[in-house]
């Protein structure tokens, strides 16, 4: 979780110490006049570095289910082109493989795909939402901080 510190800024004294790559720095020399920084701007820098980092584990998230989906589609692909329909398929299921017919086997494949796009959907609902408090809380900052603080995601 990211640790702040509030108070009075002049230059670049107020520095966000947190864990992620987003800057929520004041800038160099840049800042000539002093700004305030209260408690409840305070707790505006933190909300956005959490939410910031929420998001971010989120798009890991979303990436890994959508490789996962990929692979099943990869598999439901795989298990037509199978000519012998009689041949018992292995399909995993916790530590264990069981076999089934090529039809149940297609039949669990397609519930998993359906399973795995909804929580892939609900995550992309959550990162929509998280994107809107970000976006409301970045005109609120910058709006009293103006080119003091940045809360850009660092590219390095």
């Amino acid at each position: 979780m990211a640790v702040y510190t509030y108070g009075r800024v002049k230059s670049c004294s107020l520095v966000a110490v947190e864990e992620t790559k987003m800057a929520a720095t004041v800038k160099g020399p840049v800042a000539v006049e002093d700004v305030n920084v209260t408690f409840e701007d305070q707790q505006k820098i933190n909300k956005f570095a959490r939410s910031t980092n929420r998001m971010t584990e989120f798009r890991t998230e979303i990436e890994a289910k959508k490789k996962s989906l990929q692979n099943l589609q990869d598999a439901a692909d795989d298990l037509m082109m199978l000519e012998d329909d009689s041949l018992l398929i292995p399909y995993q299921i916790g530590d264990v493989f069981i076999s089934h017919t090529q039809e149940e086997t297609q039949e669990m494949l397609e519930t998993a795909k359906e399973a795995l796009e909804q929580e892939v959907r609900g995550l992309e609902d959550q990162v929509s939402a998280i994107q809107q408090v970000l976006g409301d809380l970045k005109v609120q900052l910058y709006a009293k901080f103006g080119n003091n603080i940045n809360l850009e995601a660092d590219e390095s």
